[in-house]
């Protein structure tokens, strides 16, 4: 529900007397604190590590003050706020599209075409195995393409174009899904594509987009992009899936959140199929659940 008027917390008089243990939690916070545009204090911080494990369950350890300073801050110049303290006051109260911006701004998007080259191999052989099945993929950390375009390509070079191939390619980051949607990047940051998959899978730009390229139609048309909040049980899937493909995603993750995630991956993965995770991702507490079947593959009990 979309707030048209924001809703500023009451300025409060000053006191002469001041509580040790609150001016403690208020105090602003390491080296960084002098000349920073807004007061950033200890018990915002807090406040925002609440709020993203609420909403996202991303755990924001006590070394990320600088980097939720720098992004947020960014969100106060552009609503207008001049505190932290209001701004988020503002979204404990209320419902809207501030939201999608909060969670925007302290979500990590790192990413590469082919990242982890050796999955990309597992998978193909993996596809080869049955080339005729309807297969259903779910890559559940899309950011901004690069790793659905992979996975598509992947498919396409085991199965061939004409495959029955469909992949669901989500994020919680509803910009860098946009990005995704889009498939336009530039030439020189397409590391890991070699130039025969560059001809076959990418558009050149001309004129005023040379030194960019677009992902080919039938690339883009075996993807469906949505957004997806792995901590919520809303997840809109109707059929399982084949294979799932959730890479460095669950390391911002505690551990009870973890296993609920892989909880209800198991739900929506067929018996027998493959969870792809992180490089520093292990899941050897869930056996209940998943049996390791390679360096960070695992198969659904």
């Amino acid at each position: 529900m979309a707030h048209t008027t924001t809703a500023s917390a009451p300025v409060r008089a000053g006191s002469s007397r001041i509580d040790p243990a609150s001016a403690a939690a208020e105090a602003p916070s390491g080296p960084l604190a002098q000349g920073r545009e807004f007061v950033w204090t200890n018990a915002d911080f807090a406040r925002v590590q609440a709020l993203i494990y609420q909403r996202a369950g991303i755990s924001l350890h006590d070394g990320k003050h600088a980097m939720v300073y720098s992004r947020l801050s960014r969100r106060l110049r552009d609503t207008g706020y001049t505190s932290f303290h209001d701004y988020l006051g503002w979204l404990e109260t209320h419902d809207g599209p501030e939201w999608q911006e909060f969670v925007n701004a302290l979500t990590t998007n790192l990413t590469a075409f082919f990242r982890e080259q050796h999955h990309f191999e597992i998978f193909a052989s993996h596809l080869r195995s049955k080339p005729s099945a309807n297969w259903k993929v779910w890559c559940n950390a899309a950011s901004t393409g690069e790793e659905p375009y992979s996975i598509v390509m992947t498919a396409f070079e085991a199965l061939g174009s004409h495959a029955s191939f469909k992949l669901t390619a989500s994020d919680i980051d509803s910009r860098v899904l946009a990005t995704a949607a889009q498939g336009v990047y530039r030439l020189d940051g397409l590391k890991g594509i070699s130039p025969e998959r560059l001809q076959k899978s990418f558009l050149r730009g001309k004129g005023g987009n040379a030194g960019m390229v677009r992902v080919k139609p039938e690339l883009r048309h075996a993807i469906d992009f949505m957004s997806v909040n792995l901590i919520r049980d809303d997840w809109p899937f109707k059929e399982p899936f084949d294979v799932v493909f959730c890479r460095n995603v669950m390391i911002y993750f505690d551990a009870p959140t973890q296993r609920k995630v892989l909880e209800r991956i198991h739900r929506v993965l067929k018996p027998g199929g493959v969870l792809f995770v992180g490089h520093a991702e292990n899941f050897s507490e869930s056996r209940d659940l998943f049996t390791l079947r390679g360096k960070t593959v695992y198969e659904r009990r």
